[in-house]
């Protein structure tokens, strides 16, 4: 069932959120009985995915049989339900319904001339159906299929009643070779690169990330009994490839400041101290975002890169002044202490041109506004700490 909301202006009220409404029509739901109902909302990206947060695979690699995957699978949602980096981790699947199922003694089977063909042929003709031929009748051709009557094909019990063609013509019953039980097992048969596989969905708590939640999944299995594995799939697999290339992203950022500052004073050393100081941007950056609850999601990335480069301009107004005094001659301390007195009015002044212009980010409200929250926040906090410790802490 899809649900369409109304308009994001008449949702103003934290009740009227997407969470707060999934949660609520999660307690209502809840009280079904012959049913288990979810309330989600849809993936960011559509088609990769049916539901909001982690597409999750548990793949029984050391074929243990299907009841040690769904004990492993009960395990994991007992331990994921205590984690409190994860929430709303639930089954994606079809509960174990009672199946009836045919024991066939091949060995009595061969003994009486049955092949094995026959026997599947029989029970598919009786209690399904079997095409047989084709006859005209009224300038049209119908085409003929044979199964049991109805009353002798309703219950399990009736394969009982049927007879099987053995190679010498003679019809042998069916129960003289093979017996019949109830037992349970699931109605879908699922495999996920070649394995049997139970898929399972999950969300990230409140102010966590999916990449934490994610983390946390693959901690959980690891506890699990030997054989039981897990994969991504849908947009976490994505998320999942995605994420090796952050560390490279951030290493390159910084490789191409160093490069650029290298041309810019002509010096492979005068980078180093402009360098040393995009941790004070970074540390903002992350008090910032962890001070209002916010996940270190793409969106924090991006604003982390963005204080990158600011950080780095504050720096280079003081460095660019104080070699251009070491070339007139002056000291070391003496150039140095110039280039602070120099450029801090500029730097004060277009740091809080910045962080005004990066406000209305911050306090954003309406659809989209937790993108432009998470960046603008990560943004502020580094510039701030940026303006301030860049100051004391570049000369």
């Amino acid at each position: 069932v899809f649900i369409k909301l109304k308009d994001w202006k008449l949702r103003n009220r934290a009740d009227l959120k997407v969470k707060a409404i999934a949660g609520r029509a999660m307690m209502a739901l809840s009280g079904i009985r012959e049913a288990m109902v979810f309330a989600f909302p849809p993936p960011a990206v559509s088609e990769l995915g049916m539901a909001k947060g982690m597409d999750f695979e548990l793949l029984d690699r050391g074929d243990l049989g299907h009841q040690a995957l769904l004990q492993a699978q009960n395990q994991l949602l007992g331990m994921a339900s205590k984690d409190p980096r994860i929430t709303s981790v639930r089954p994606n699947g079809m509960e174990d319904v009672s199946e009836y199922k045919i024991d066939v003694d091949w060995e009595k089977a061969g003994a009486l001339g049955i092949p094995i063909s026959s026997i599947h042929q029989t029970i598919s003709a009786a209690f399904g159906s079997a095409y047989v031929n084709d006859f005209v009748r009224s300038g049209s051709v119908k085409r003929v299929f044979v199964q049991a009557d109805a009353p002798y094909r309703m219950l399990p019990k009736d394969l009982e009643k049927i007879y099987v063609r053995n190679m010498s013509g003679t019809m042998v019953p069916f129960s003289s070779f093979a017996s019949g039980r109830w037992t349970s097992g699931s109605p879908r048969l699922e495999r996920f690169n070649g394995f049997p596989s139970l898929n399972i969905w999950g969300e990230a708590a409140s102010g966590r990330s999916s990449g934490e939640a994610m983390k946390a999944m693959e901690e959980l299995v690891a506890k699990l009994p030997r054989g039981i594995g897990y994969d991504w799939t849908g947009l976490s697999y994505q998320e999942r490839v995605a994420s090796s290339q952050a560390p490279l992203l951030y290493a390159f950022s910084v490789f191409v400041i160093f490069l650029c500052l290298a041309a810019l004073y002509e010096s492979w050393t005068i980078p180093i101290s402009v360098l040393l100081v995009l941790p004070l941007g970074v540390i903002g950056g992350i008090i910032a975002s962890s001070a209002r609850g916010l996940a270190n999601d793409v969106y924090f990335q991006i604003g982390l890169l963005t204080t990158l480069g600011l950080t780095t301009k504050n720096a280079i107004l003081i460095v660019q002044f104080a070699k251009a005094g070491l070339e007139k001659g002056m000291g070391l301390i003496d150039a140095t202490l110039q280039g602070v007195k120099l450029r801090f009015r500029p730097i004060v002044m277009t740091s809080l041109a910045f962080g005004f212009g990066v406000l209305p980010l911050v306090i954003a409200t309406g659809a989209g506004a937790g993108a432009q929250n998470a960046i603008g926040t990560s943004v502020l906090g580094g510039m701030v700490t940026a303006t301030i410790l860049v100051v004391i802490f570049t000369p």
